[in-house]
Parts: C-alpha cells; structure tokens; sequence
C-alpha cells in the first residue's frame, strides 16, 4: 500500500503542483519580481502534503487517488482543522512557485486550481464522503470547515 500511496502523490499533486507551475514558469515571458520567500512557502506546503498523506495511509488506510480512496473517515491531525487540507498545501506550494519565479501566471494558474478544488470539493468529493460514512461524515462537516474558516 505504501507503494500505491507514493505512486498517487507523484501523479497527482506532483503534476498540478509541481510540473505544471515548472513549465509555466519555464515559458513565461514576462517574469515579474521573484523572492526566496517562494521556497520557504514550497517547503511548507511539501511538508503538509506529506502529513496529509501519511493520514490518509495511517488512519484512513488508503491513499489521496481515487482509485484508492481512504476506507475510514480521516479526522486526525491537519484534518481537524480543515476537510481539505491536501488541497491548501498543492495552492500553498503553487503560491510559493508564483513568489519564487515571480510569474504571474503561475499566480493566475493558482487561482484557477483554487476554482477547480473548490468545485470537485463540493460536487463530486462530499457527496461521495456524505454517501460513504453517513453520519460520521455529517458530524465531520459541522465541526470542520471545509477549507480554514467556518461559516
């Protein structure tokens, strides 16, 4: 399973937060202003990704991909705190591609993510979660913000 859960983070944020913003900036014609603070804001949102996870591995006994979704209700750890918290760290780790290159594209690329998330977060992701753990998802969602600020 560790296998399936590492293949699943190098396809799917590592394309969207990675590979992307990569070729983005490599053929951006117009670089603005660029600052290390970018790297700073890449570490921390690798390292919560990584968190993220490890959750989904430990607690949810499964992985981030679809094909492999958690089989158990993933409440632990950043996930207190916010029902997407893999989501924030690929927008954080677009953030801190944007700061470092200085593209604004890749900021223009970060919101449109941001919108896409969004969308697949409420149209696809909680009514499979709502259909698959019932109530315990429903207690969930009440307690948690869907993304860092309750309503």
């Amino acid at each position: 399973m560790f296998l399936r859960a590492l293949t699943a983070i190098l396809i799917l944020p590592g394309m969207v937060a990675f590979v992307v913003p990569l070729l983005i900036v490599r053929y951006d014609p117009w670089p603005g202003y660029a600052s290390d603070a970018g790297l700073v804001l890449m570490f921390i949102g690798v390292l919560v990704l990584f968190w993220c996870t490890r959750d989904f591995y430990v607690a949810g006994k499964g992985t981030l991909a679809p094909w492999d979704p958690p089989q158990q209700l993933v409440d632990i750890g950043l996930y207190r705190y916010s029902r997407n918290p893999m989501y924030i760290a690929v927008l954080i780790i677009i953030a801190g591609w944007a700061a470092y290159s200085g593209s604004y594209f890749v900021l223009v690329y970060g919101f449109v993510c941001a919108a896409i998330f969004h969308r697949r977060v409420v149209v696809h992701e909680e009514p499979w979660l709502d259909n698959k753990f019932a109530a315990d998802w429903q207690r969930y969602q009440r307690l948690v913000p869907r993304w860092l600020v309750q309503k």
